[in-house]
């Protein structure tokens, strides 16, 4: 239930600002508005300001909405209302029309992540967990523990890094770009100390998924390795581990973070010698009651996706030290502005490279995934919640300005060619392109429901 009304509320909104900035800017330029409707079919509710010639609908299919403005090519107009009409405007009052629509979309999103900064939230603090073996940061130098102040991404001046958040937000955007990122790591003071250079332009990066973070190696923040609730049954509760356990060492291992003793215990399912409880890998030192006890612990081996996978039957790790990000009312703003044009740009990329192959479908997403995020962004709270809907406002506005026939960046394309040459596109022109522009919709749509549906049964 929760899933399906945010998804509503989240399409209602996202729908509704749209659609007012073709309205306001309408209206604006002396065009006659004759409905604003949120959502398309059979009305469901209707009303009308006092003395304004608008009729405003709910329609029952809340997937879209429409503005309809007077306009000679779509019925007759009274010849003393033609100055009223949408065609007889000129050039530059169309196109800012058109263009209003996804411009509201990407100023609702600068508005969502302001209010969200100006809120404040709870993000982990950039502290590392201990990179994955092999990694590229395991190779650059990072080790658990580490904590980063400051990062750039190449060619870029360096910025405060606030959270993990904030540092995993800037590992995506290079890794996608194919740009290197410097680290700067803090100090025992806490001073801005040794740089580190992850070179990320060189994992030719296509999809931002859990499999790209492990290839770079940082997967999370730091946790202490402690032990938490233990399963009755499990190989911990025969070792004999407790709740509070802090664990230092596996086998000849020194345990740093919960990321760390998590990737050693999964480690040991392919252990060959698995099957023997008195080999030293199994030994474990853990902290109890502040001193030091030995004790055997075997990990029971499953099989997953075709591999051993080793279980202890336990929760791993305690909860990462977390710190409230918040930003002024003028810092806010101007970071909302950052963030939406960032992402923005990230957004075109990625589209361009799906274009030519140089990034996967996999990356496009349907109704049910919007729906699924949706749901799950407002469990967690308001804040997750707004982050969602500027995403998705930020994605609209992108998407609408894309240069095909259907979309109000086709119509700005035609608008662009009429500035050009002085003439419109003839009608026979505009209906091989619109249905060029429907078809290309479609596919785009059907490969996001496949990927939808994929995920879901995935």
């Amino acid at each position: 239930m929760l899933t399906l009304l945010a998804f509503v509320v989240a399409l209602g909104i996202l729908i509704a600002v749209h659609e007012y900035g073709h309205y306001r800017v309408a209206v604006a330029c002396g065009i006659k508005v004759l409905k604003f409707s949120i959502g398309f079919g059979k009305p469901i509710y209707t009303w009308r300001l006092k003395n304004k010639p608008t009729e405003f609908a709910i329609g029952m299919l809340p997937l879209g909405g429409y503005v309809k403005m007077l306009d000679e090519r779509e019925a007759p107009v009274d010849p003393v209302e033609r100055h009223l009409a949408f065609n007889t405007q000129p050039l530059k009052s169309r196109a800012a029309v058109v263009a209003a629509g996804p411009l509201a979309n990407l100023l609702l999103a600068v508005l969502l992540y302001a209010i969200v900064n100006w809120m404040g939230v709870q993000e982990p603090k950039a502290v590392l967990a201990t990179p994955v073996a092999g990694s590229v940061a395991d190779q650059a130098g990072l080790r658990g523990l580490d904590t980063v102040v400051q990062a750039a991404l190449d060619g870029d001046e360096l910025q405060t890094v606030r959270s993990f958040e904030d540092l995993r937000w800037r590992l995506t955007q290079g890794a996608l770009d194919s740009r290197d990122l410097t680290l700067v790591l803090a100090t025992k003071s806490g001073d801005a100390g040794r740089r580190v250079v992850l070179p990320l332009s060189t994992l030719g990066a296509a999809d931002a998924d859990a499999a790209l973070f492990r290839k770079i190696g940082i997967v999370g923040p730091w946790t202490e390795p402690v032990i938490g609730e233990v399963m009755p049954g499990g190989a911990a509760e025969k070792a004999g581990l407790r709740a509070g356990d802090v664990v230092q060492r596996v086998g000849n291992t020194p345990i740093v973070d919960g990321q760390q003793l998590r990737e050693v215990i999964r480690a040991s399912g392919g252990a060959p010698n698995v099957q023997s409880p008195a080999d030293d890998a199994f030994k474990w030192v853990i902290v109890r009651a502040g001193r030091a006890v030995d004790v055997q612990v075997v990990p029971e081996v499953t099989q997953q996706a075709g591999q051993p996978v080793a279980r202890i039957g336990a929760y791993v790790g305690a909860p990462p030290a977390m710190v409230t990000v918040r930003y002024g009312p003028l810092d806010g703003l101007w970071q909302g502005a950052v963030r939406t044009w960032e992402v923005s740009a990230l957004t075109l990329k990625m589209m361009g490279k799906m274009v030519i192959g140089e990034a996967s479908l996999k990356n496009l997403s349907g109704p049910l995934t919007i729906a699924d995020y949706a749901g799950k962004s407002a469990s967690l709270g308001w804040t997750s919640y707004l982050v969602f809907l500027a995403l998705i406002s930020v994605s609209l506005g992108v998407l609408n300005l894309l240069p095909l026939p259907v979309l109000d960046g086709g119509h700005l394309m035609y608008y662009l060619w009429e500035g050009i040459t002085g003439r419109g596109v003839s009608d026979a022109w505009m209906e091989r392109l619109q249905r060029g522009g429907v078809a290309i919709l479609l596919l785009m749509m059907s490969v996001a429901l496949f990927n939808d549906v994929t995920r879901l049964l995935g």
